[in-house]
């Protein structure tokens, strides 16, 4: 109780928000595909056409919950991805402790970037390799202390952990000059692109496959939940790493599989990315009308910078950041205060995601009262 009440005193307590049917600058529905009518028809088709009525997986995947919609899955998101292998956990998160928490052993060393998601980091905390994080995006000063860590542990493997698009700023690492330095060094590379699927690469593969970079790192974690409008998550690798992760990966191993509705969702999620572009082409131009609009009124010195679908407006304080939310909330446009200690104390933020089914008018009208705020 102590822990709470510190939270409100610090304006800082975590609440459920119920839905005020308000324009979305929210959520993480890029391409608007979590309300698509296709989709949902298209996920029941398949589960018609292939004989399954359940609504439940009736145990984990290594007892009876593996029926055969998950080797299909895995087969099209290897194909779809370019991967050796992909093997799919029930969430995001599940797939991120379940990775680190397993695959880096006690002689080994982890490095990563200090903004990685809670769920990295937890991973990482329930592992018993060696880890320390490296400061944001600077690949200077990680290549001296993977040297240092040479020297001190001439014989371990090192893992390099970061994000393609990070879920708090929106911003990306240069990730060709990562990869080469993970190169050059004997690095395990693994990267969480769960904010750029969907949005980068020629079908939404991914930041890492529009570079040319997806044969170049050890393992992706991609999640559904955002881009693609479902819910799960997989890590791609090579079928060693599958194998290892089915073994060993407990937030794999000791769960109930996911139901085969969603299963059949995701498939028919990737079948709408193979064959549809728009989405994607709408989200770049909203992306970059509103980054217009931005040195327009004035506003991007305020903006960290981001090409990506998530921007995010600095404003300190939990108590003003609050107050100028509810203000935009109240001039009927959802965009969400992040508080501290979810960032950093005197980063607080206004984050905005942006959308396919966004309007110009929209943008300008969001971003106006913005600048008026300012004023």
């Amino acid at each position: 109780m102590a822990k709470l009440t510190e939270r409100q005193t610090n304006n800082a307590l975590r609440k459920l928000p119920m839905p005020k049917g308000l324009i979305d600058f929210s959520s993480n529905d890029y391409l608007g595909l979590a309300q698509n009518r296709t989709i949902f028809k298209n996920a029941s088709n398949i589960l018609k056409k292939k004989g399954v009525i359940a609504n439940g997986a009736t145990g984990s995947r290594l007892l009876s919950g593996n029926n055969g919609l998950y080797g299909e899955l895995e087969v099209v998101l290897a194909s779809f991805f370019g991967s050796e292998s992909a093997l799919v956990f029930n969430s995001g998160y599940d797939a991120n402790i379940g990775f680190f928490s397993a695959v880096p052993q006690r002689t080994d060393v982890v490095f990563y970037d200090e903004l990685s998601h809670a769920s990295i980091r937890d991973g990482i905390g329930m592992g018993l390799a060696q880890s320390y994080k490296f400061k944001h995006n600077q690949l200077e000063g990680l290549s001296g202390q993977i040297d240092r860590a040479r020297e001190r542990k001439p014989d371990s493997d090192i893992y390099v952990v970061t994000e393609s698009v990070f879920s708090m700023d929106g911003d990306t690492p240069d990730l060709k000059a990562l990869v080469e330095l993970c190169i050059s060094k004997g690095a395990y590379l693994v990267v969480d692109e769960a904010h750029a699927v969907g949005v980068f690469g020629s079908r939404g593969e991914g930041l890492l496959h529009e570079l040319g970079l997806q044969d170049k790192v050890f393992a992706r974690i991609i999640t559904f939940g955002k881009a693609m409008g479902c819910h799960g998550a997989a890590v791609l690798g090579g079928d060693a790493l599958k194998g290892y992760l089915v073994n060993f990966a407990r937030s794999f191993i000791y769960t109930t599989g996911m139901p085969p509705h969603s299963l059949a969702t995701i498939l028919a999620a990737c079948e709408h990315l193979s064959i549809s572009r728009g989405g994607q082409m709408q989200l770049r131009r909203n992306i970059n009308f509103f980054k217009e609009q931005l040195r327009g009124h004035n506003l991007a010195a305020h903006f960290i910078p981001s090409d990506s679908a998530v921007h995010c407006c600095l404003v300190e304080g939990n108590e003003k950041v609050k107050k100028w939310s509810l203000q935009l909330q109240d001039k009927g446009f959802d965009v969400k205060p992040i508080l501290s200690p979810t960032v950093p104390k005197g980063q607080e933020r206004l984050r905005f995601c942006l959308h396919s089914f966004n309007t110009e008018n929209e943008i300008k009208d969001v971003l106006l009262i913005l600048a008026e705020v300012f004023d």
